[in-house]
């Protein structure tokens, strides 16, 4: 689903572990659970508890009043959905301190520090039966100590597009590895000066913000190993960096677009041959071109493999809630048990990918063209940032990416330096 600026990819700001509030803390906290409160879904059918769900605001006309009509059909407990507009990462994080909050919420996460400090309930036995067949990359970052805090709900993905027509004309290839892709961009860049064309568009800052761990996934390397050691203290991580860098330097990049890598208006309005954007801007690509477009993951560089960054909020039950055997059975039964409901969510209202596997080998919008190539990427290339790729990680990387791009620092020393500072985090967070 729509997300604002990120669309859901994983990039909220990061969130401290419980602690001891004072009264100004107090204060503050009060605004944030009054904020948007009246804004609820009228309860469900059940004489059961009175169960509160919040969902973060979604940009899809419909959407609001699904998970309102999901609620209203649960028969086991009373449940109200408030629907909250802004800092929303930050209001669950307040509300998860106290006993005014949530008992069920959508989640951007959880936290490592939600999670250290106890203030939500492991879901494993709830989805037990069916993990195998949720998208793996987006399940993983919902574990911590071998047990499931989170049930994903819809996928949001990135991937390349590209203009059939455009690359024919100029004799270009569909890219397929980073050496291929700096190239496309150089000669499409060229073939097409005369009228104001670039070969690539990765945002306006030339790809520092949406590109993430994407291009070290395409290198063979991670953000955070398997075993909780940096992935991306290799010089392959330099190596590909740099090659971000040249389409820079190239001047191949589209820059200063009226609006950003989210929206795909640049590709349609032909400023660029190829963008990275959203599966959710397939429909208005689809509907403004036809099939003058493909789809490519990210491609793969060196020893590595092609990278489809994938992220999914999920459903969380809060430990501060007064009903929690009440909330997990709830979450099973929409976010388990009710698959009409998930594909319903995640293809009504905006373009995703049903978090279950098998519900996104049958959904029908999903079954052909590109959209269906979008999934076969998901599954087979997808990856999401790590459970321990903290805020302070990511905002070092970020900063580094920036440096690099747009100013061409040296890729070696400005990842080794982020490569330090995320040990230092590995360690601070105690693995």
């Amino acid at each position: 689903m729509t997300r604002g600026s990120d669309r859901g990819m994983g990039r909220g700001a990061g969130v401290g572990r419980r602690q001891v509030l004072g009264a100004a803390g107090g204060v503050a906290l009060a605004a944030v659970l009054a904020a948007c409160g009246a804004n609820t879904g009228r309860n469900g059918k059940g004489s059961g508890p009175a169960l509160s769900q919040w969902y973060h605001q979604y940009g899809e006309p419909g959407a609001e009043q699904a998970v309102k009509r999901y609620a209203a059909a649960y028969d086991k407990a009373r449940v109200t959905v408030q629907w909250r507009p802004g800092d929303y990462d930050r209001q669950t994080a307040a509300a998860l301190l106290t006993d005014s909050g949530p008992d069920v919420f959508e989640v951007n996460g959880p936290k490592l520090e939600q999670l250290k400090g106890g203030q939500v309930v492991d879901l494993t036995a709830e989805i037990e039966a069916v993990k195998d067949d949720f998208n793996q990359a987006v399940l993983n970052p919902k574990i911590w100590r071998d047990k499931i805090w989170a049930v994903p709900q819809a996928i949001d993905t990135q991937l390349l597009y590209y203009r059939k027509s455009m690359l024919k004309r100029a004799g270009v290839e569909p890219p397929r590895t980073v050496d291929e892709l700096v190239d496309a961009a150089k000669e499409l860049t060229a073939r097409f000066k005369g009228d104001k064309v670039k070969g690539l568009f990765l945002g306006n800052d030339g790809g520092a913000a949406v590109l993430g761990g994407t291009p070290l996934y395409a290198a063979g390397l991670s953000l955070i190993t398997e075993d909780g050691k940096v992935g991306f203290d290799d010089p392959a991580a330099a190596r590909v960096i740099a090659k971000i860098r040249q389409l820079y330097a190239d001047e191949s990049l589209l820059l200063g677009a009226p609006t950003d890598w989210s929206d795909p208006a640049a590709f349609v309005q032909g400023l660029t041959a190829m963008q990275w954007s959203g599966l959710w801007a397939l429909p208005q690509v689809k509907k403004a071109l036809g099939d003058d477009f493909g789809v490519l993951p990210f491609p793969k560089d060196g020893a590595g493999r092609p990278a489809v960054p994938v992220g999914a909020y999920g459903a969380a039950v809060s430990a501060r809630g007064k009903h929690r055997d009440a909330a997990k059975a709830y979450v099973k039964w929409l976010w388990v048990d009710g698959t009409d409901k998930q594909e319903d969510f995640a293809l009504s209202y905006g373009f995703h990918i049903p978090a279950r596997t098998s519900l996104a080998k049958k959904a029908k919008q999903l079954q052909e063209g590109a959209a269906a190539d979008a999934v076969a990427y998901a599954t087979r290339y997808g990856n999401a940032e790590p459970l321990l790729w903290t805020t302070p990680s990511s905002t070092a990387y970020q900063d580094a990416l920036n440096r690099i791009i747009k100013g061409g620092a040296n890729p070696e020393s400005e990842l080794k330096a982020v490569v330090r500072k995320v040990e230092a985090e590995l360690q601070r967070a105690g693995k």
